[in-house]
């Protein structure tokens, strides 16, 4: 009898290992696609505010911090909803806080190169809005990759590898996250 309850034991924790590893799986590809969309969409909405014909407006957000909120036209709506819509799913299924706050970095970049696209021509936007811009995805990839449990140390551009983070809550930005929030 002893016998046959550690053999139900045994097989009861076996089967608890596979439901959670199922379960891990299945969150890893949920992100995954969650990711990729917004990733397509940031690239998306980055790619109509720097057409040429691309009309859009500027006003300033009537709240705190009073930054300028770029408005869109017709067809570029779209590409705006789109962003913000993935931008919450990415929030409802994301694990780690690291990756929200990396995806807040990047909409604020992508939405003051639209602002600066809405008083300037194409070719008058500043380089630095686009260091900026990809730059925090560069930071959102990095997040993503360390929540998916994939190596996250390797150099992106001219950037240093950084190595990987704990699992707390604590997000330290790497120094070009700060260079992006706080430019000199």
């Amino acid at each position: 009898m002893i016998g046959v309850a550690v053999g139900g034991w045994v097989t009861l924790q076996a089967q608890r290992r596979l439901l959670r590893r199922d379960d891990h799986t299945q969150w890893r590809d949920i992100r995954l696609a969650a990711y990729t969309s917004y990733l397509n969409a940031f690239r998306e909405y980055v790619a109509y505010v720097q057409r040429p014909g691309a009309h859009m407006s500027v006003v300033p957000r009537p709240l705190p911090p009073h930054d300028p909120m770029p408005i869109f036209d017709e067809s570029g709506s779209g590409y705006k909803e789109r962003l913000e819509a993935t931008k919450t799913v990415l929030r409802l299924v994301s694990g780690q806080p690291r990756v929200v706050r990396a995806s807040n970095l990047m909409v604020r970049c992508a939405r003051q190169m639209a602002a600066d696209r809405a008083v300037h021509a194409v070719e008058a936007l500043p380089s630095e809005r686009f260091e900026q811009l990809w730059s925090a995805e560069r930071e959102f990839v990095l997040a993503a990759r360390g929540e998916l449990g994939l190596p996250n140390d390797f150099e992106i551009g001219d950037r240093q590898p950084r190595g990987t983070d704990g699992e707390g809550d604590e997000f330290e930005l790497s120094p070009l996250a700060v260079w992006i929030q706080y430019p000199e």
